[in-house]
């Protein structure tokens, strides 16, 4: 039995050990962060062909959300004790091939399953080399674990490009909306 045992054990350790608390790998298996990542590419991209914020997750737009999965990835993603989330994204930028946006946020997860709560993008970046998204992203990750807001990075015009005077994050209907008037 400490024959099968052993090799068991010291493969979960080192298994556990290849990933860091920041990294997706951490917390879920690949299909596990795939359905998770192609839940929160329903929320931050564009909505599917014939799709709007009221009906983005129904199951017939899933495939165009699942068809998005190589262009999209979690740079971070951390879970709190509190079971909140934190994460950094990685997502394309229209039809530039060689930019990318990041998208620093946060959710919870509803009881049971991989579909977020709670969901905020907290801030995106502006259109950045691979690199920049994951350097100055990573920053701003950092500091919302740490101090619960960006609030004193929303002016520095090379790390945050929204929120801004002119859009801000509606919690409610989960969408980027116009400031003006509000």
């Amino acid at each position: 039995m400490k024959k099968i045992l052993a090799p068991i054990i010291i493969s979960l350790f080192i298994f556990s050990a290849c990933h860091s608390k920041d990294e997706a790998e951490y917390y879920f298996s690949d299909a596990e962060r795939d359905t998770l990542l192609t839940n929160v590419i329903t929320f931050v991209s564009e909505n599917a062909t014939y799709a709007n914020l009221d009906n983005r997750f129904q199951k017939k737009f899933r495939a165009e959300y699942v068809s998005r999965l190589p262009l999209y990835h979690f740079v971070k993603l951390t879970k709190m004790e509190n079971g909140e989330f934190y994460f950094l994204l990685s997502r394309p930028v229209a039809n530039l091939n060689s930019l990318r946006r990041g998208v620093v946020g946060r959710f919870t997860l509803n009881k049971g399953s991989l579909m977020p709560a709670h969901f905020e993008e907290v801030v995106n970046t502006p259109h950045f080399s691979e690199e920049l998204v994951v350097e100055r992203g990573t920053f701003l990750f950092q500091e919302l674990i740490k101090k619960g807001n960006l609030d004193e990075y929303l002016t520095m015009k090379h790390y945050v490009e929204w929120p801004d005077k002119y859009l801000k994050y509606d919690i409610k209907k989960n969408t980027w909306v116009s400031s003006l008037g509000l």
